[in-house]
């Protein structure tokens, strides 16, 4: 199957911004209507508002989508997609709750396991991250100039990405090997864009994560030659897999 890679990076671009403006909406608001799913992880108007539309945009490439929000389903039926869009309608839900600006809208398009486009948004703060096959950009505030951003090239571990919602005592562990370094914290998949301006070199995470959380910002970072490796094998995360929890990684 080939695809139009042009085009689907724009229809992604697109539901990114327009569920973006769907969020703010919600997040300048009253009433942000939070619940509580089984594993006691917060829910919002957002979350669910964001996830139709950007399932509406995405429905135009007729390819199936693997959302947070989305109904559950089973790995026999999604094992044998080539192609499949993965999206966190709202990633940093308890970011988006504390309103501190911190959190974004995630969409990738996987090709057998990989991230081909990756798009992350932060609404608040009005920046937009892209990655392809031809590159990756950034966009910031109402009259954008797009940036392209440059290709990783070996530098010393100045400055290390941590969690700020789960710093585990493993990574505690690796930030302790660099004592000349600086520590950032930033909600949701923020973390991976410092990464991708070269703001930071490395982010380890000790900690649970869905492929949804990282998925867009993993394609961001591999057209900049970034990767995000699992911590016990030399590999790359891999995406649809069975259970959707991704390991232990270290992105550098």
């Amino acid at each position: 199957m080939e695809i139009n890679q042009k085009l689907f990076t724009d229809i992604a671009l697109e539901a990114a911004k327009a569920a973006g403006q769907e969020i703010l909406k919600i997040y300048n608001s009253a009433d942000l209507g939070v619940e509580f799913k089984a594993d006691d992880s917060p829910l919002t108007k957002a979350d669910l508002a964001a996830h139709q539309i950007i399932s509406d945009f995405l429905s135009e490439t007729n390819l199936p989508i693997l959302s947070e929000e989305g109904k559950s389903i089973g790995y026999s039926e999604r094992k044998n997609w080539e192609y499949f869009w993965m999206v966190d309608p709202l990633d940093g839900t308890k970011e988006f709750v504390k309103r501190n600006g911190e959190f974004t809208v995630n969409i990738a398009l996987i090709h057998k396991g990989a991230p081909v486009i990756g798009v992350v948004y932060a609404p608040v703060l009005d920046w937009l991250f892209w990655g392809n096959s031809e590159g990756a950009w950034k966009v910031e505030g109402a009259n954008p100039v797009v940036v392209d951003l440059q290709k990783k090239t070996e530098e010393p571990i100045q400055t290390i990405v941590a969690s700020r919602s789960h710093l585990s005592s493993e990574t505690q562990e690796i930030i302790d090997q660099y004592p000349q370094a600086d520590v950032v914290s930033m909600g949701s998949s923020l973390k991976f864009m410092l990464l991708a301006e070269g703001k930071a070199q490395l982010y380890p995470r000790f900690a649970p994560t869905m492929e949804w959380d990282t998925a867009a910002a993993h394609g961001v970072l591999k057209a900049l030659g970034y990767e995000i490796k699992k911590i016990d094998i030399d590999e790359p995360l891999s995406y649809n897999k069975e259970n959707l929890l991704n390991p232990w990684f270290i992105a550098s």
